[in-house]
């Protein structure tokens, strides 16, 4: 009778264990980022969706001469401390006449010299201060776990409140974010921020990191029941990256939000689908715009239409400086 009990827990111990595999080795690629582990990472995880969503997938020319232009600038390498005790960087690139401020919120694990490649050194030129932000685990930043905005929200407004404090001539300050960059900056809008921030610049966020992922499971794999899979994800997300997979959804900010929103999304995105975009457009409550690009897939609107996504960029500036 007893060994027969023994068995029985024994099965059902290899079962649950089998259960949490799948959802530990998820966690892993998605979630947790050591810097040893990044090059084998990006090897294995190169599936077809995210090479053509990338702007060198048909931009190369001009991705890697943005990206280059960035190297080349003297940058300040400026530090401040997250909420949880993470030392955070960001490079600063101070413009002749400033007009403004501007935080660059670069994406999944990328960096704001990529992301940006292509509008930093037009933003530049128009007399925007940058800061280039490294989100927590890349770049130069400390940090172990990708929280898909749940934290880096958080670090958005503390790097809101650098450059505020340093602000002497009382520039407008923007905040700017590409894909998972973009839904920080969306997340913080909902979170006290300095008087002068007076705007945000969001190109191909997503709503929430529930709907980002059952979108990529769908639309990637063709797997429409993956409710146990996040379930076990969010379960490993409590207990070693301490946040909730609902800590990463937007609602809230964009109903508490007061302060205008420029929403851009490429209508070939295959990444973040364009109805992320169209959902956070609808719930804010603040002043807003969104601009749908046709044929553009993920971040590539300001490649494909250049004279228009700039346009809106200036227009927004002058409007609310």
């Amino acid at each position: 009778m007893k060994n027969k009990a023994l068995k029985i827990l024994g099965t059902i111990y290899l079962g649950f264990a089998i259960f949490m595999a799948f959802g530990w080795s998820f966690f892993k690629t998605m979630v947790h980022y050591k810097e040893k582990e990044k090059v084998m990472k990006r090897k294995w995880f190169q599936l077809s969706h995210i090479k053509v969503n990338h702007p060198k997938h048909k931009f190369e020319t001009e991705y890697e001469e943005g990206k280059a232009w960035c190297m080349q600038q003297k940058m300040k390498d400026c530090y401040i401390n997250s909420h949880d005790g993470l030392r955070l960087h960001a490079y600063y690139l101070p413009a002749a006449g400033a007009n403004r401020f501007v935080l660059l919120s670069h994406g999944y694990k990328g960096s704001g010299f990529g992301d940006f490649a292509y509008m930093a050194r037009f933003l530049h030129e128009k007399h925007c201060n940058l800061l280039f932000v490294d989100q927590r685990c890349c770049g130069k930043s400390e940090g172990e776990y990708i929280t898909f905005g749940a934290s880096e929200q958080y670090d958005i407004q503390r790097w809101s409140y650098y450059i505020a404090r340093r602000n002497k001539k009382k520039l407008p300050i923007y905040l700017y974010g590409e894909s998972m960059g973009a839904t920080s900056v969306l997340m913080a809008s909902g979170l006290k921020l300095p008087k002068k921030v007076r705007g945000f610049i969001a190109d191909c966020g997503f709503c929430s990191m529930k709907v980002q992922f059952k979108d990529m499971a769908a639309n990637w794999f063709h797997l429409h029941w993956i409710g146990l899979l996040l379930f076990r994800l969010d379960l490993f997300c409590r207990a070693l990256a301490g946040f909730r997979m609902k800590d990463a959804d937007t609602t809230k900010a964009m109903e508490r939000n007061q302060k205008p929103i420029l929403f851009f999304h490429g209508a070939a995105d295959t990444y973040v689908d364009q109805k992320n975009s169209k959902y956070n457009y609808s719930v804010c409550r603040a002043p807003k715009e969104l601009m749908v690009v046709p044929g553009a897939r993920h971040l590539c609107s300001a490649y494909v239409a250049p004279e228009l996504y700039r346009q809106k960029i200036l227009d927004f500036f002058e409007k609310y400086d």
